[in-house]
């Protein structure tokens, strides 16, 4: 990978693509008691990050359609628009049950993966698709996996499960493409910069925003 490829990465890559490295100082602490268990501070920040997530991914994939000069990238988009628009239908189901208010905007990180995207064509556009989804996928993984194996929430846990298989799927059509640095994308995944909260974080809907309005539709 050039050194162009790994500077935007060292600028934008951090395991926050979920939020999930930084939910609060006590993330197990119990917001409310629901009819399907207690909902932490974690919970709800992993559903409202999922939520993100498609709000970045699921456009990527649609520029992936167009822009993609390989079957493979061609391959990989469309697993990004089918698994997350699945995602948001499930956010979109559970989040008024419990309570939770859904955003409509990516972080500022994620608006920069694509508005990054956006603007480049051909074989760089294919090497970064590749490497930077494999690595905030790879990023995310474990966390998926913490939140699954801790909340005691079951939409939470149903919701975890769905995101575990999407982000695993995501990763192997990423690695199919032939193009992931692995060396490169490994690197960042633990070695990260450090971001300000604010560009981890997505904003909150304006006010009189329909709740959950904005994202990708259903599939």
């Amino acid at each position: 990978m050039g050194g162009a490829m790994a500077l935007t990465l060292a600028a934008l890559a951090y395991p926050g693509m979920l939020g999930l490295d930084k939910v609060s100082s006590s993330p197990d602490r119990i917001i409310a008691d629901t009819q399907w268990g207690p909902l932490t501070e974690q919970d709800r920040d992993f559903v409202v990050k999922v939520r993100a997530a498609g709000l970045w991914e699921y456009p990527v994939g649609q520029i992936g359609l167009q822009k993609g000069s390989s079957k493979a990238v061609i391959t990989a988009s469309q697993h990004l628009i089918d698994g997350h628009a699945a995602l948001d239908t499930t956010c979109r189901k559970i989040a008024p049950m419990l309570n939770i208010t859904l955003p409509n905007v990516a972080s500022p990180q994620q608006v920069g993966f694509v508005n990054q995207l956006k603007s480049e064509s051909g074989k760089q556009f294919d090497t970064d698709f590749a490497n930077i989804l494999r690595m905030t996928h790879g990023s995310i993984f474990n966390t998926v996996a913490k939140i699954r194996s801790t909340t005691k929430n079951s939409l939470v846990r149903a919701l975890a499960d769905q995101a575990n298989d999407t982000v695993l799927d995501h990763i192997t059509v990423m690695e199919k493409t032939g193009l992931v640095d692995f060396d490169q994308t490994l690197f960042q995944q633990t070695t990260p910069p450090k971001l300000p909260d604010s560009d981890l974080t997505p904003p909150p809907p304006a006010a009189g925003a329909p709740p959950g309005g904005g994202g990708p539709p259903p599939p």
